[in-house]
Formats: C-alpha cells, structure tokens, sequence
C-alpha cells in the first residue's frame, strides 16, 4: 500500500486543501504527497507536527558468532556508552535538530549495563544463532513486541524515529526480507558495517545455510521469532504502538525498513503512519523500499542505521506538515486562481 492510497473523505479534504494552496497543482512534489499522508494519519488540515522523539534500541545477535560482520559484538556495548555520551552520529544529528534520544538495551551481551540514563527492557544477552535453532523463543518474541508497543505508543511527539544497533543486525533483517517479503538471498546479502567481497560471499553462504533449517513459516510472528533480533523485535513493537496512538513514524534504514515490513505485516493499518526517510547505500534497502511501493524522501548513501537517516528526514516531514496547516489558499490570499 503506497503512502498516499488510503481512500477515505478526510483523503479528498486533504488533497482538496493542498490543491487549493497559493501555488500551480503539483508543484512541491513529493513535499505534497507527504503533507496529504500527515493529513491522513492525524485527521485533520490542521496537523501540528513540531516534536520528534528518537528511540534507539541496542541488542546483540547470535549469528555474528559466524563471523558475518566486520566488527566484533563488544562493538553493541561500546556503541551503547557512546550513545549516552552524546557521541555518536544520531545523537549529534539528533542535538542538532533539538530532537530528544531515548536508548534502550533490549538485549546486549554481557552483564546488564548500569547507567541511570539506558532504559532497560532487557530479553536476555543478545539472541541466539538462527543458523542452527531460533533466534528467540515465543515467549521472548512475545515479551519485545509488547515492550516495543508500550514503548511506542508513550513516545513523546506527534512524530517518532527508531534507530538500532546490533553487531549481526544486517544478517537478520536480511533474513526478514527474504522470508517476507520474497527477495532472494543474492539481492539482499550485503557490506553491513563493511565486509569485503570475501566476507559477503561467506555472509551468504551462512544465510543460505540458516534459511534451509526451516520451511514455511505460518505468521510473521513466526518469522521473526525465527530469524530477528531483540532490538528489531522491539522497533517492530514501537512502531505498531506508535501507529496506533495516532503518530507519524519516521522509518530509517535496512533494519527499521525490515522491523517495517514485519509490522505492517502483523497489522497492515501501521502503514498508513510510516513515513520513509531514505535509501541506503545497504544492497538489499532499495529491493527491500521497492517490494513494499513505499518511496524513500531522500538518497544519501548512507547505510550507519541507528535512526541517522530518519533524523535528517525530520525537517522535510515538518516542513510539509506546516505547507499544509498554514499555507494560504487562493481565496484566503486574494490571489487569482487558474482561469
């Protein structure tokens, strides 16, 4: 479902509004199209769209015991610590446009880490490899989507980002994407955080390997109790829970895009809500944009995760929600319509 097809009469009050606007039909582009999907999601001509809120959610993987990423796990831990410092990319981008950050350990490995400023909605350390059983039990798949569904239906904002972090997390979005969303393995395997071709052709050969284990799956549930991460689990959660407490949701890059899939999967209204920030420079982001008709607002070359690319969407998405609230119409204006 493409971001503006939702048929309904607040849909034809929206476009109706934009059309009538101080300028020739069409002409902010794309920018139009996402004010009429702020309109929609909110129900109103009206929407006030000025906060965003950034959650980033950090846990560890399994399969990266199989050696299918260029940086150890230890990476998961010293990321966290450097997300509370202030100094990594998100949350400079994020200081920078005055958006508030959240980290949560969803499941990292090692010890629970002890700082007054992590929020804590720790699984267990990190998943196990799906190369040889599931990823997580039922129970534990169960217990992060619903966290993920508190966590974001409570964000602060009219509008949410979800970043990640999680050495391995490439393997299984990839994973999620294949058995979703029917991509082969060849059009998703990718560098992550920077294999070389060596590394990428044993990161599929492993993948192909964990993707023989088990046949058809019955719900995405399933699947993503299969093949996901704890953190993924938990973006999944946040951003049904985001959805369905009536706010926009910034999706960032191949991990968010896959937490994404499974989410409108699980429960195809939460599309209506998900605005898509960017293409990566992540092989199998743009098959994975294409398969679900969604159409990414910007094209950076990035591929770093952790919500970067949905925190330089922000200004564009509140940009086109005040096109909307405030831009004169013709008659408002007293200016001269088309003849």
């Amino acid at each position: 479902m493409a971001e503006n097809a939702v048929t309904t009469d607040i849909e034809a009050d929206v476009w109706r509004a934009i059309d009538n606007k101080t300028k020739p039909v069409g002409s902010l582009g794309r920018v139009e199209e996402v004010a009429a999907q702020i309109g929609v999601t909110l129900g109103t001509l009206r929407p006030r769209v000025e906060n965003c809120a950034l959650t980033i959610f950090a846990a560890d993987h399994g399969i990266a015991a199989e050696d299918v990423s260029a940086f150890p796990q230890a990476v998961t831990r010293q990321m966290v610590a450097n997300f509370l410092a202030g100094g990594a990319a998100a949350t400079v981008i994020a200081a920078s446009l005055g958006i508030a950050v959240q980290v949560v350990d969803a499941g990292v490995a090692g010890e629970a880490m002890e700082d007054p400023r992590l929020v804590s909605r720790r699984i267990g350390p990190g998943t196990r490899s799906f190369l040889g059983e599931a990823a997580m039990t039922a129970e534990q798949c169960a217990t992060a989507l619903g966290h993920g569904r508190e966590i974001g239906a409570r964000s602060s904002g009219e509008a949410v980002a979800f970043g990640e972090m999680g050495i391995g997390n490439t393997s299984a979005a990839t994973m999620l994407a294949h058995r979703l969303a029917g991509i082969s393995l060849d059009g998703l395997v990718g560098r992550g955080t920077g294999l070389d071709a060596e590394g990428v052709a044993r990161k599929a050969a492993i993948l192909a390997r964990a993707n023989a284990r088990v046949g058809a799956l019955a719900s995405p549930e399933e699947t993503l109790r299969q093949f996901g991460g704890f953190e993924i689990a938990m973006m999944t959660g946040a951003m049904l829970g985001a959805a369905a407490a009536g706010k926009l949701v910034l999706v960032d890059g191949f991990i968010a895009t896959s937490a994404a899939l499974v989410a409108e999967r699980i429960d195809p209204e939460a599309r209506r809500a998900m605005i898509f920030s960017h293409v990566s420079a992540e092989a199998g982001h743009r098959a994975l944009l294409e398969r679900m008709a969604a159409r990414p607002l910007l094209a950076l070359d990035m591929r770093l995760g952790e919500g970067t690319g949905a925190l330089l969407a922000w200004p564009l998405v509140k940009a086109a929600a005040a096109v909307l609230r405030d831009m004169a119409s013709f008659e408002s204006a007293g200016v001269s319509g088309r003849v």
